[in-house]
């Protein structure tokens, strides 16, 4: 349902958002209750995902007020069914790996800045590496003619 990330920035608003949140919830497992008392099953024997797919698809293109159409909608709810999981236990754990980079947390226009107020030194760090004799001798470089210029690197 898109719950994993607020979108607001002030602290009322974030708990708008919650509020929200849990009353769409709540609202879908009313639905499923509601199915699965009119198909007589259990309503932990209905998918959740399924039935949020089909209110949503439902409250877009039919009557809200009609009672048959909200009667066909308890009906296709509650055709599917999850399978039996027994022993189904889940750890409440975040599998997500840590990103490679940090978040951009400043304008853009300023972050390119900051690079390109970089860029010099670390050109020049590349450079020293690459003219240091063990690294020339190790590569093989020592033999071959030293280009004027070389991408990435200043005065070689």
């Amino acid at each position: 349902m898109g719950m994993n990330i607020l979108s607001c920035k002030t602290p009322d608003m974030a708990l708008k958002e919650v509020r929200v949140y849990l009353l769409a919830y709540n609202l879908i497992r009313l639905l499923m209750a509601q199915s699965a008392f009119t198909a007589d099953i259990m309503p932990r024997d209905i998918s959740f995902k399924h039935c949020l797919q089909l209110w949503l698809l439902w409250s877009q293109q039919a009557d809200t007020s009609d009672d048959e159409q909200l009667y066909g909608l308890y009906m296709l709810i509650a055709q599917q069914r999850v399978g039996k999981r027994p022993g189904r236990i889940e750890p409440r754990a975040v599998k997500r790996r840590p990103k490679a980079h940090p978040l951009l947390t400043v304008p853009r226009p300023e972050a390119q800045e900051n690079i390109r107020k970089k860029w010099p030194l670390e050109e020049a760090k590349v450079s020293a590496i690459l003219v240091r004799p063990q690294f020339l001798r190790r590569t093989g470089l020592s033999q071959m003619p030293r280009p004027t210029k070389c991408f990435g690197c200043v005065g070689l």
